[in-house]
């Protein structure tokens, strides 16, 4: 029993460890001046599914709305309401890039500085292991298991995103520093050139001259 307890015990802990290294999620307040645009961006890759989840809260009796526009990099509008003050956005990405949500304080809050919580999640934050748990007929460790299974996928995905980044930065870098290289060289030449040509200049004037 004490086993089972143990074992438990450490796959709760390193699936939550992995969780939190592999999950995108992250909840951040927006504060909106009037008439004014706040916007929260994030690199994502291709095929994963982003949720979000917003709402304004409310003071002083008030109910000021924002509208809210989703698009992708390369300027799809993925979603987009007007005068809503809570709502939800979801997609599956179809490019990998920059997506950035805005939120915009409509006119008629006036001079209300409006305040907007926003739960921004990605991948595997996105899952509900509940939903996955009772479809699946799992439970205890098991489950926990199939966490740090996905979350182990998820990380090794993001290593390899990194390494492929990281190989283009070192080419970029490489043909950057060949591009200099030559340059230098080219310009090496050419002052080489110049100054040829200026000491045969010399020469010619001061034989016309009758110098030399």
């Amino acid at each position: 029993m004490a086993r089972r307890g143990g074992a438990w015990a450490w796959a709760a802990t390193a699936a939550a460890l992995l969780w939190w290294m592999a999950a995108g999620a992250g909840a951040v307040w927006l504060e909106i001046p009037p008439s004014a645009t706040k916007c929260v961006s994030e690199e994502i890759q291709s095929n994963v599914v982003v949720i979000g989840d917003y709402s304004v809260l409310y003071e002083h009796h008030l109910n000021p709305t924002v509208t809210v526009k989703v698009t992708s990099p390369f300027g799809d509008i993925v979603h987009h309401k007007q005068k809503v003050s809570t709502g939800q956005f979801s997609f599956t990405t179809a490019e990998a890039g920059n997506y950035l949500a805005c939120f915009s304080a409509d006119g008629r809050n006036k001079r209300l500085v409006v305040k907007l919580n926003l739960d921004w999640r990605v991948g595997i934050a996105t899952k509900d292991w509940d939903s996955v748990a009772k479809k699946e007929k799992i439970e205890g460790v098991e489950l926990e298991l199939v966490k740090l299974e996905t979350s182990v996928q998820a990380i090794h995905e993001n290593l390899l995103l990194l390494r492929s980044k990281e190989a283009n930065m070192r080419d970029t870098s490489e043909k950057t520093n060949a591009r200099a290289t030559w340059l230098s060289i080219i310009s090496l030449i050419v002052c080489i050139i110049v100054s040829v040509l200026q000491l045969w200049h010399l020469q010619q004037y001061f034989r016309k001259k009758k110098l030399i």
